[in-house]
């Protein structure tokens, strides 16, 4: 059995998007381990999550920075799931977190679109659980 362990997204600063993740998102920091002077492993992933984590990775060099907060174009690249999005979505908020919309229902679940602090998108989801995908 596979699964998919890390997806990594190009922040400017390690420790500013540590708070971010952590403080705004209420993600947990899995690891921050030092490789070399300018570089750490850095990971964070939801509270209770057992597979995917978030590997934090500072840009580099200019073509990495041009893409800061840009990974998928301006479309939803993260799909953030809750079992409590009334909860989560008054949580983020109060933390600053922005939305870009309304929550919304839809076939699938209650959602709304929010952008952590580079700009990337991410769905905040709680599905139903009903619902046959296809």
């Amino acid at each position: 059995m596979s699964h998919l362990g890390l997806v990594t997204i190009v922040v400017r600063d390690y420790d500013e998007a540590i708070s971010f993740y952590v403080g705004a998102l209420d993600f947990e920091l899995r690891e921050d381990t030092r490789l070399d002077e300018r570089k750490r492993w850095v990971v964070v992933a939801p509270r209770g999550a057992r597979e995917t984590g978030v590997l934090l990775a500072r840009a580099a060099n200019a073509r990495q920075k041009a893409r800061v907060g840009e990974q998928t174009g301006g479309r939803v690249g993260l799909f953030l799931y809750t079992e409590d999005f009334d909860y989560d979505y008054t949580r983020m908020t109060a933390r600053g977190v922005t939305f870009l919309e309304a929550p919304r229902e839809e076939r699938y679940g209650k959602v709304a679109v929010f952008e952590d602090l580079y700009g990337n998108r991410w769905d905040l989801i709680q599905p139903y659980h009903d619902v046959v995908r296809s």
